[in-house]
């Protein structure tokens, strides 16, 4: 540029700035005003404005909204971080739709992934196994290690983040099949191998599911080797408990046994008490806790707020009849003898395994929620009393020959638990949510099975029936235990709270509002109330309506490599 040139540029610049006609560039990408902020501590909330900068809330207070590029008026609704659903299965649906919008529509923006079973690692022949046993859902599996799986769903795009633990089962799988044995020395210690990898790729910590087949099969000091090694990661120990029902304060005891030998914290999955006859025992299981936790042992709990809980027909069926996994169960069922043997453990009482079906107490309250085959997909929503009738077999020949037909584990909704507890779990200062469900869409293929109603209405349900209708806990009480408390559990770096530095990842609700509309009978409902969410900066859910962005990130546990990069 030639010096006469730069002069006059100069000069214009000048003459603009004395006629006040350059403005300053804005100072925040989005400016959420008219808030009442609850920040996730449990404090009371405060009226506030929350200013975001890219990925981050840049302040919290009385804002120029001018200086902002975009300005949201949350109309004096709440203003509070983004929901932490602590018990995901949406690790096939995010693949089918990276939206997540049942999740999404009820403020979650971290899934964690991961009850027993995780992503990986896997090996090429349990790479076979599940795609053999995909469902509605089909993909090719283009990872190996629990940490590509996760780059993998940042790669396709989400709209929430996602976190996971390594599950003990498939690490168990890994290196025995699905054998009923004690690992060797040997195996034991790949195992433990496969949990420190996985932990440094960023896992939160490990996972059982004990109740199921091959993870009934492991004992307990196998569960210590493997906690013990992702606490040498600061991770914990999560489990679904060996009982719910018959030996739910047994099940509690192992799992303080598994923290008092290896120092690291532990959750239990979805607290409960399964079957009438059980229910007397939550006030015990939460005096034993409480009583471990003023000891000083980290032990928590997570829950979903439904009286029901969904899963298959295996938790029907004794452990022996699994061993060698799906295909070997199905041809032993198909053997005159072992099915006669098979009919009658599922109709005895017993404490050695956890039997779903006598759970339940009635055939009435199992219902049918997924089918694997187009020819039985009809049945979904029916209960096995009226499968039954309608086929005139008892209900146990009923169950086994569903599992036959369908070459599957049926998915089934069980009906076990008392509201009177489900409404004192809330209430517990340890307890966090998760819906233990997919994140599904009412359209698509999510409609060619029915699911649980808390996968779209786990969360809004806290909000809406235990804070607003029932006064069971404070709305700053229970943002706190939808957001900084599961945080911290994680040990997550500047989640679950609203602060400045902290990630974006904010949701706007209306709390006179926020309903949640899935039923047993009619689940593929949206919840409504929630009207705005962003996740790391960026709005997903605008007025309601999902904008396709999927922003969501891979959230890693305290053991990743990348931390000393």
């Amino acid at each position: 540029m030639s010096l006469r040139a730069l002069t006059l540029q100069l000069l214009i610049a000048g003459v603009l700035l004395g006629c006040g006609v350059q403005e300053a560039a804005p100072a925040y990408d989005t400016v959420i005003v008219n808030g009442r902020i609850y920040d996730g501590s449990g404090a009371a909330p405060v009226l506030a404005d929350v200013a975001i900068i890219g990925d981050r809330i840049s302040a919290i207070g009385d804002l120029d909204e001018s200086q902002a590029k975009h300005v949201v008026d949350a109309g004096g609704k709440a203003v509070a971080p983004g929901f932490i659903n602590m018990l995901s299965w949406a690790t096939e649906s995010l693949i089918a739709d990276g939206r997540a919008l049942s999740d999404i529509r009820q403020g979650v923006t971290l899934e964690v992934l991961g009850e027993g079973w995780s992503m990986g690692p896997l090996s090429a022949q349990m790479k076979a196994d599940a795609l053999e046993q995909q469902w509605d859902i089909k993909y090719d599996i283009e990872w190996t290690t629990l940490g590509e799986y996760l780059e993998y769903l940042e790669r396709r795009g989400v709209s929430p983040n996602v976190a996971s633990f390594v599950g003990a089962t498939t690490v168990r799988v890994h290196e025995l099949g699905e054998e009923d044995r004690a690992p060797t020395d040997a195996e034991l210690a790949r195992m433990q191998q496969l949990v420190r990898d996985a932990m440094r790729e960023g896992a939160v910590g490990v996972s059982t599911a004990l109740i199921y087949a091959p993870a009934f099969y492991a004992k307990t000091p196998e569960l210590i080797a493997l906690t013990a090694a992702a606490a040498e990661f600061g991770g914990f120990y999560v489990t679904h408990l060996r009982s719910e029902g018959n030996r739910l304060l047994e099940g509690i005891d192992e799992v303080l046994e598994i923290a008092e030998a290896t120092g690291a914290a532990v959750e239990i999955y979805h607290l409960k008490a399964a079957g009438e006859a059980n229910w007397p025992k939550m006030a015990t299981a939460i005096q034993t806790i409480e009583a471990a936790r003023a000891a000083g042992v980290d032990i928590r709990a997570n829950m979903y707020t439904y009286t029901a809980g969904a899963t298959g027909l295996d938790a029907a069926m004794p452990p022996w009849v699994q061993e060698g996994g799906h295909d070997a169960w199905v041809e032993r069922l198909r053997d005159p003898k072992i099915r006669a043997r098979v009919l009658k453990e599922i109709e005895t009482p017993t404490d050695e395994w956890e039997n779903l079906y006598l759970a339940a107490g009635d055939p009435s309250r199992l219902l049918f929620s997924a089918f694997k085959s187009e020819a039985l997909k009809p049945l979904t929503g029916m209960t096995l009393a009226e499968v039954s009738a309608q086929r005139r077999t008892t209900p146990a020949d009923t169950m086994i020959d569903l599992v036959i037909e369908d070459n599957s584990r049926v998915g089934t909704v069980y009906f076990l638990m008392s509201e009177e507890n489900v409404a004192k779990q809330v209430a517990l200062p340890w307890v966090s949510f998760g819906s233990d469900a997919e994140a599904p869409a009412p359209e698509g293929l999510f409609l060619e099975s029915g699911v649980h109603p808390r996968a779209y209405g786990n969360f809004v349900r806290v909000l809406g029936k235990y804070v607003r209708e029932e006064g069971v806990i404070s709305l700053e009480e229970a943002v706190r235990k939808l957001t900084s408390l599961p945080a911290e559990n994680l040990k997550i770096r500047e989640r679950g709270q609203l602060l400045a530095g902290y990630y974006a990842d904010v949701v706007i609700f209306d709390p006179q509002t926020v309903t949640d509309h899935a039923t047993f009978d009619q689940p593929h409902q949206l919840s409504t109330g929630v009207t705005d969410v962003w996740v790391n900066g960026t709005q997903v859910l605008k007025n309601s309506e999902h904008t396709g962005a999927m922003p969501g990130r891979v959230v890693r546990g305290p053991g990743w490599d990348g931390w000393s990069e």
